[in-house]
């Protein structure tokens, strides 16, 4: 009996494998996939960019991206914030120990380049609680007091020594050029349309979001996504006709910065750590007597602690509070987690870890899982591919760089298909006929307690007005909306977008942003987070927008988690 179900559910996958590839099978005349006959639009007339007229699914984008005011705008670069010469210091009366479940605060004064300190907030700095010797990490909260100085906050949530160190991402100054390159250049990128003719001929056009980003001076080609609305230009060809569209890659990136906009954006200033000011502290167990009465001058973490647990981890213990099961709809606090013993630990769900094969392939049994965004997210793809044998990639003959990968282990029932999101996406030259919109593909899916969408978007919608990725996200979300109305028991889970970028194409500032508009795109609805944010800030490596395989690997485990508890 046993020998014919392992028959069966072998038949079974093959079946769907043919299926699969019959579909995914690129065909011999490549069609463009949003609009069959893409229309002409006229020449078009330069209006200004009004970012809050949007539709009502997302929040009043001003007060939804609001930022602590910056200041006056000058030319002066010494008078923009300094790493060097900002300074943080223990509030309260100073101390080496605390207990484990209290927090720990500082005081951080920013100062300018002549030492000064700074009379307004508005800048990024990232504080973290790194324990290098148990290979720990937690992101600290940074509260900008609007006078200059910061409110820092630490939760400690292990025992052992700590030591509290933060950087200057952006200065206030450099967030306001980023604020106003972000709202009023239409694209700070611009993208190669390839159009062929039947007999041969071939012409590369200058594409983008809207029309006026193609630098076209007479008619452009529009192509419209059928299920979102959303439009793509092209400047029109000479010779041929709009449908002759057929490839598609990345442009040039656009000069929009000013000498004094780059100084204040330059590494020597971005990104750079605070001289220490904070001594290394030693944090000790709570015992049953003082549990409830911690140091003097300490809070308790704004985590609900209902039941503290004690875990051990060799010959330290750490703090977590009863949590449930991961599962969809529930809000994440701040922070969602932290790194001990080099994995991650939920404070909000009981995230597991998957340190075999076995227990990998487990959880994945009978699973169709679909993956939709950028290549952060195919690292995932990537990550279980390399890490289980008997996942088996499928050459679908195809731009690696855009997909569509897949990878099927028969054995288990299991599939993985991993797809770039459509324009805008910064790319090698790749058929145009490979770019399917997120909410396309969605639109397609039958769902069901065996299918499992995650999407990863974001990285590439920096080089636009915060507009053009909102529309996007109305999109999706009506999409996902639809999908779960049908199938509730479909499981979507959301990678927030993650650290990397330090220029006015990509920052951290414009990325926190970003994910300030996903999660807001997707209130109400029954879906996971994965805060990729935190996961790639919390550690003291460097940032990279392809994160290490040690963080993917903790990405991927909550992402197990999440489907296992389901």
């Amino acid at each position: 009996m046993g020998q014919f179900k392992s028959y069966k559910i072998l038949t079974v996958g093959l079946v769907f494998l043919v299926l699969v590839l019959c579909f995914m099978m690129p065909w011999p005349e490549p069609m463009i996939h949003w609009l069959p006959q893409p229309s002409t639009v006229p020449e078009y007339v330069s209006e200004s960019i009004d970012w809050d007229s949007l539709p009502q699914e997302l929040p009043n984008l001003t007060s939804l991206l609001y930022w602590p005011p910056t200041g006056e705008d000058r030319d002066d670069f010494l008078a923009s914030t300094s790493p060097r010469t900002s300074t943080y210091c223990l509030k309260g009366p100073a101390h080496t120990t605390f207990t484990l479940g209290s927090n720990l605060e500082a005081i951080l004064v920013a100062r300018d380049h002549r030492g000064r300190a700074k009379v307004h907030g508005g800048d990024l700095f990232r504080a973290q609680l790194l324990g290098p010797e148990l290979r720990a990490g937690v992101p600290g909260e940074v509260k900008d007091l609007k006078n200059g100085t910061y409110l820092l906050s630490f939760p400690l949530l292990w025992a052992g020594r700590a030591q509290v160190q933060v950087r200057l991402i952006h200065s206030s100054e450099a967030v306001r050029v980023l604020q106003r390159v972000w709202r009023e250049k239409r694209a700070t990128v611009d993208f190669r349309g390839y159009f062929r003719g039947t007999d041969g001929p071939l012409e590369t056009v200058i594409c983008n979001v809207d029309p006026q980003s193609t630098g076209a001076k007479g008619p452009t080609c529009q192509y419209k996504d059928v299920v979102s609305g959303e439009s793509w230009f092209c400047a029109q060809p000479s010779t041929l006709p709009c449908n002759a569209l057929v490839g598609h890659s990345s442009g040039s990136y656009l000069k929009v910065t000013t000498s004094h906009d780059e100084a204040l954006l330059a590494g020597n200033v971005t990104d750079q750590k605070l001289p220490s000011g904070v001594p290394p502290i030693l944090v000790l167990p709570a015992t049953q007597g003082n549990m409830s009465n911690m140091v003097t001058g300490q809070k308790l973490t704004k985590l609900v602690y209902s039941v503290l647990r004690l875990e051990p981890r060799a010959s330290n213990i750490i703090a977590l509070p009863s949590r449930p099961p991961c599962s969809p709809g529930h809000l994440s606090p701040k922070p969602s987690g932290f790194y001990y013993q080099d994995r991650w630990h939920s404070t909000f769900c009981s995230s597991r870890s998957f340190p075999t094969v076995d227990s990998i392939l487990n959880c994945l049994a009978g699973r169709i899982v679909y993956m939709l965004g950028d290549s952060t997210l195919r690292q995932w793809w990537e990550y279980l591919r390399d890490t289980v044998p008997s996942l088996k990639p499928v050459d679908l003959h195809v731009t690696y760089q855009v997909g569509p990968l897949m990878a099927v282990e028969t054995t288990r029932g299991t599939v993985l298909h991993w797809r770039a999101h459509s324009w805008p996406l910064r790319s090698l030259r790749t058929p145009v006929a490979s770019l399917h919109s997120v909410a396309r593909e969605l639109h397609g899916l039958a769902g069901g307690p065996y299918t499992v969408v995650v999407l990863g978007i974001g990285a590439h919608f920096t080089t636009f007005p915060p507009s053009i990725f909102a529309r996007r996200l109305v999109g999706i979300r009506a999409a996902v909306k639809a999908l779960l109305d049908h199938e509730p028991s479909t499981l979507v889970i959301i990678k927030l977008a993650n650290t990397g970028y330090k220029s006015v194409y990509g920052s951290d500032w414009l990325t926190l942003q970003v994910n300030r508009l996903l999660r807001a795109a997707f209130v109400g609805l029954r879906v996971a987070f994965v805060d990729a944010w935190e996961m790639t800030s919390t550690l003291n490596v460097p940032d990279n927008i392809h994160p290490r395989k040690l963080i993917v690997r903790n990405e991927v485990e909550l992402f197990l988690s999440f489907i296992c508890s389901t």
